[in-house]
């Protein structure tokens, strides 16, 4: 499927070569949902935890008589009912993380790119180069392809420095190379914009 590549300032620059084996696929929604609950319960610290009985330093000595008293018998003031006692089953710190197959990873990001492709929200460019890290030089090429909000994705090894400092106090623009690329940040923005070299590289990882 050929697809037309533009520079930086939206003038096009030749065509690209796109496999309909990543971007024209039969959509399978219910995989992006899964992939985002999964991403999202990976960034989770999971270091929530209450105080138990064990690390309540209250007094230990029985509180009132064994009977006679007509009140419940307690051995230590520790205990949950008590303010300032321990918490019954509360949080304890773990990882929230859950497994999930590579295949519905890589289906649910094959499944992005063809959504985005149908509509229109996908870019090729060329690459990423400027040639001064001013952001107000970066926001004018931007306006001229009227993009608000877009995420960059270039090749691993190739990201401008200074396209990547340009980007650093735009609302909405991003820039990641193709080694963290996900769904979760691409559904985030409005428009997905690929170099040539992250086309290539996102495609060799979605079908290997």
């Amino acid at each position: 499927m050929k697809f037309t590549v533009v520079k930086l300032d939206g003038t096009p620059d030749g065509e690209i070569e796109l496999n309909e084996a990543v971007f024209a696929i039969v959509p399978k929604k219910e995989c992006l949902a899964d992939v985002v609950r999964w991403q999202l319960a990976r960034r989770q610290a999971g270091t929530h935890a209450v105080k138990t009985r064990g690390f309540i330093n209250r007094t230990k000595k029985k509180s009132r008589k064994q009977k006679g008293s007509g009140s419940a018998r307690h051995g230590a003031r520790t205990a949950n009912i008590f303010v300032g006692g321990g918490v019954v089953f509360g949080p304890t710190p773990r990882s929230h993380a859950f497994k999930i197959n590579k295949k519905v990873r890589r289906l649910a990001a094959r499944t992005l790119l063809t959504l985005k492709l149908k509509e229109n929200n996908l870019i090729v460019c060329e690459d990423l180069k400027i040639e001064s890290l001013k952001t107000r030089v970066l926001l004018d090429s931007l306006n001229k392809m009227n993009l608000k909000s877009a995420l960059f994705v270039d090749g691993d090894s190739s990201i401008n420095c200074n396209f990547r400092d340009a980007c650093a106090n735009l609302y909405k623009i991003d820039v990641l190379p193709t080694m963290g690329f996900n769904v979760y940040d691409a559904l985030n923005h409005e428009k997905i914009v690929l170099t040539r070299s992250a086309v290539l590289d996102i495609q060799e990882k979605l079908l290997g």
